[in-house]
């Protein structure tokens, strides 16, 4: 099997290395396409107005002045173009992509743009906690990501389907099960704009989110994170609501 690593934390990050190690419990022939600097919340973003540099770093291993799917795409079509991925793996993303995160995230934008091009693609992320991005339990993702990902493509991923993984803040033994979960939902009200002024005098921001207790839904990925659970989410890539397409179209033929 043939496995395409990439994410969007940057080809340095320790994530990925993370992630190097769980491809190659999978398979020996795993290749890496990684964009050069953190690309993180780029979302889906495609470079169409400036040129993509590739740097080959050494034997299967690249580095791509652009983003995530960028990455990808060079993968998929220019240097694995003789032989394509037969899976795409993303992350290990430093801190998770649960709920509002998945239209946001680079890390998931990869997997998705991988299954775009008919390739299975799962997406990985680590939580952290009160420690912060600085202790990160990686030994976690490293632990379970193996065994997750070998039951994913055993049970099968259908076309158009992206598979989004997150793994709690703790160690290994600490996991209390693997949580097949919905998109959650966050409290938005705790979205918060931190007014700043810079030295000379001119206003800038920073987006924050406010800290306050927080019930997450049941079922959701949020809640399997804060029960410290794996939490396993299928995305698709059609985003048609079919009840309202089907209301509207029933309104718009009065």
């Amino acid at each position: 099997m043939r496995i395409l690593v990439t994410n969007d934390d940057g080809i340095h990050a320790p994530g990925l290395e993370t992630l190097e190690g769980i491809a190659r419990t999978l398979s020996d022939d795993v290749w890496v396409v990684a964009p050069e600097t953190d690309q993180s919340g780029v979302s889906h973003s495609l470079s169409l107005n400036d040129p993509l540099r590739l740097r080959h770093i050494s034997e299967k291993r690249f580095a791509v002045k652009g983003t995530p799917s960028d990455c990808v795409i060079l993968g998929v079509r220019h240097i694995l173009a003789d032989h394509g991925p037969d899976l795409v793996l993303s992350g290990v993303n430093r801190g998770q992509n649960v709920a509002e995160d998945v239209t946001y995230s680079g890390t998931i934008a990869a997997a998705m743009e991988g299954t775009i091009l008919n390739v299975r693609s799962i997406a990985m992320s680590q939580a952290y906690g009160i420690g912060g991005r600085g202790n990160l339990k990686w030994q976690c993702a490293a632990h379970h990501g193996p065994i997750v990902v070998k039951k994913i493509l055993e049970t099968g991923i259908e076309p158009g389907i992206v598979i989004n993984v997150n793994f709690p803040d703790c160690e290994p033994d600490e996991v209390a099960g693997i949580a097949v979960a919905a998109q959650g939902q966050r409290n938005q009200a705790l979205l918060a704009i931190d007014a700043r002024t810079d030295g000379r005098g001119n206003p800038y921001f920073w987006l924050a989110f406010a800290k306050a207790r927080f019930e997450p839904g049941n079922g959701s990925d949020l809640k399997a994170i804060a029960e410290k659970r794996i939490s396993v989410t299928p995305l698709r890539l059609d985003l048609t609501d079919e009840p309202t397409l089907t209301r509207f179209a029933q309104a718009f033929a009065e």
